[in-house]
């Protein structure tokens, strides 16, 4: 008989989400086990036991979710727990990083437009771009190999991330853009297929008046889901929606594959015993999402 499932949460917040414990149950994992204000120096011990409680062939029963609100606090401590794995032993558990959901809402958006557009050959804009989602995005379109350009407030933030990217994808087209005045939307804009809002909440990142602007918009994504819209025109709900001759998506019209998404990756980390899901391997997960 099968030892039960125990998902080990370790997030770097001092209160464990909830919202990633109850996504956890609904994919069906029979134990959960939050831990709060973990970080790289002191997590030792909680992968720990883990490793040293099950025989090997039952350690595929335990896996370790990495959350927070603070993504580059989240990346640093996922690179530690993998640290102490023991691979030489088969002393190995599943672990998953979605700190602030970036991961799977990343891999959620960027589905969505690539039911519309060819991404290999698309051009598109992140707004919000060197935020902890903005930068996920960024990353998958890269990857496809499109023109991504990457908007910011401060356009030396947005150089940074396009130099992280190049580092990835030697090939990749990238162009850091300023987003800091009125004046700067039109131009950002400008020759874009794809937008996607990944900003903070509640902030107007495109106002209509600029994206009419744009005559080759084919899809818009909105994923602030605070109140007003980050993309002036698109409501929470509008999924693949037509606005004005575009398709629209809104938070919960991309949340609905981000949650898919989200339970499907818990529960395959209990396929086995030594999977590592970050961004590529989530928008993987993504990708199979009906």
């Amino acid at each position: 008989m099968d030892k039960p499932s125990i998902l080990v949460q370790l997030d770097t917040d001092p209160q464990p989400s909830v919202f990633d414990r109850v996504v956890a149950v609904d994919a069906g994992v029979q134990h959960v086990f939050s831990y709060g204000g973990v970080t790289p120096e002191n997590v030792k011990p909680l992968v720990q036991g883990c490793l040293f409680t099950r025989g090997s062939n039952d350690l595929k029963r335990t896996a370790i979710f990495v959350g927070g609100s603070d993504l580059a606090a989240g990346e640093a401590l996922y690179a530690a727990v993998k640290k102490q794995l023991i691979p030489v032993y088969k002393l190995t558990v599943s672990v998953m990083l979605d700190s602030n959901g970036a991961n799977t809402t990343a891999a959620a958006a960027v589905r969505a437009a690539s039911r519309h557009l060819d991404l290999s050959r698309t051009k598109s804009l992140v707004l919000g771009g060197t935020g902890p989602v903005g930068q996920r995005v960024a990353r998958l379109l890269a990857m496809h190999g499109g023109h991504v350009r990457i908007g910011s407030r401060q356009q030396e933030r947005a150089e940074a991330v396009c130099a992280t990217l190049r580092a990835l994808f030697p090939n990749a087209t990238l162009e850091a853009v300023a987003t800091a005045s009125s004046a700067d939307g039109p131009a950002a804009l400008a020759g874009r297929e794809l937008v996607v809002a990944a900003g903070a909440g509640g902030v107007v990142l495109l106002p209509k008046k600029h994206r009419d602007t744009c005559k080759m918009l084919k899809v818009m994504i909105d994923l602030n889901g605070e109140p007003p819209a980050g993309i002036e025109g698109v409501e929470p709900f509008d999924k693949g929606t037509a606005k004005d001759g575009v398709l629209a998506y809104g938070s919960a019209g991309v949340g609905g594959t981000k949650m898919r998404t989200h339970r499907a990756a818990v529960a395959e980390l209990f396929a086995r015993n030594d999977a590592t899901f970050d961004i590529d391997e989530i928008y993987a997960i993504a990708q199979k999402q009906v």
